[in-house]
């Protein structure tokens, strides 16, 4: 049975039940008392790596790495709850993990994190990632890494994977229209932008935990400095998109009218 070395690139984010409040520093932005809002593993990267564990578990032989980049404080937090729900080696590069950052640049760390792992095998690799992100919602980063390591077989918004007897890759992807894409490809190395996915989140483990803090400690102490920021670039403003709120109270008007009143409304906002 074929067995995969499946790197998953994920960072780490403000939890989203906080209050986000955007502030202007110079030069780049940043959110307000950043480093003090609890962080937990972006949505989507973490469903790419309950797809790896489950794929590496029904695949004797393969292993899993989770490259994550953020401020290495923030990642041992997070790290705390993540290493408790499935298997992995972690590889830490600590730089910033806000969304006011450069996607080709973090794309370029990533890249060279995944080229430094010893033993991993090219012709095996299957790279995971978040086909969007909670913070770096370019929708490009996956696919600017996939590509400096010259895998051109990328596929983006994948619900799920099957390995066929024959080693190939069977990726159900969403397509426009609220419908699926079924693709083939032959083997690795190959590149999936996870969607959801159909798994839902492991619970927690403590043996698992404990095994993976064994590694996940020094792997923060070997923690390189990475550049992900936005040199050059200038922000006029950052803020949060404003609410608008316009109710009236009316009796016995038929639905039609209504409608028409609300098209009105959403082509004049």
């Amino acid at each position: 049975m074929q067995s995969f070395h499946i790197v998953v690139c994920g960072s780490i984010v403000p939890d989203p039940l906080q209050t986000l409040e955007p502030v202007v520093n110079s030069p780049v932005p940043s959110l307000k008392n950043e480093m003090m809002l609890p962080a937990v593993l972006d949505p989507w990267a973490a469903h790419a790596l309950y797809e790896a564990a489950n794929l590496a578990r029904q695949r004797p032989g393969s292993k899993v790495w989770l490259v994550s980049l953020g401020p290495k404080a923030k990642l041992q937090q997070v790290m705390m709850t993540v290493a408790q729900k499935a298997p992995f080696e972690l590889v830490a590069l600590d730089g910033p993990s806000g969304g006011f950052t450069d996607a080709s640049e973090t794309a370029a760390a990533l890249a060279e994190a995944i080229q430094g792992i010893a033993g991993l095998d090219r012709s095996r690799l299957l790279l995971f990632g978040g086909w969007e992100s909670a913070s770096r919602g370019a929708g490009a980063t996956m696919q600017m890494t996939g590509e400096r390591l010259g895998i051109t077989d990328q596929f983006q918004g994948v619900d799920e994977l099957e390995v066929t007897e024959s080693g190939a890759l069977r990726i159900l992807e969403r397509v426009e229209g609220g419908r699926h894409q079924l693709s083939e490809c032959e083997g690795p190395p190959v590149v999936l932008g996870w969607a959801t996915g159909n798994l839902p989140e492991p619970p927690n483990n403590p043996q698992v935990g404990m095994a993976n803090m064994r590694m996940v400690m020094p792997a923060l102490q070997r923690a390189k400095p990475a550049k992900a920021g936005a040199d050059g670039l200038t922000y006029r403003s950052v803020k949060v998109p404003s609410q608008r709120r316009e109710t009236r109270v009316v009796k016995d008007v038929p639905a039609e009218e209504i409608a028409r009143e609300l098209v009105a409304w959403i082509r004049n906002g």
